[in-house]
């Protein structure tokens, strides 16, 4: 499991602080360990009626993901987080 300090990014408001983003995904391997991160590259999906859509890739060993997302009743913005 990992948890991210996350930001979203809105057309003219720039970069603000967003409800953090706690991951633990686990398939036949476990794509985020359950006391580490995801791996470099490793890209995750999600669409939702309760949370929306979005698409992000983590970078630097798993403590940074940059992508977008769209929350329910919002418009798309940029997401990014850092492992907390």
């Amino acid at each position: 499991m990992a948890r991210y300090n996350t930001e979203i990014h809105t057309g003219g408001g720039g970069w603000q602080q967003d409800t953090p983003l706690i991951l633990s995904i686990a398939s036949r391997g476990q794509v985020v360990p359950g006391d580490g991160r995801p791996a470099t590259g490793t890209t995750v999906t999600w669409s939702s009626d309760n949370a929306g859509n979005g698409s992000v890739t983590f970078f630097d060993n798993g403590t940074k993901f940059e992508g977008t997302a769209r929350f329910p009743g919002e418009g798309p913005v940029g997401y990014r987080g850092q492992i907390a």
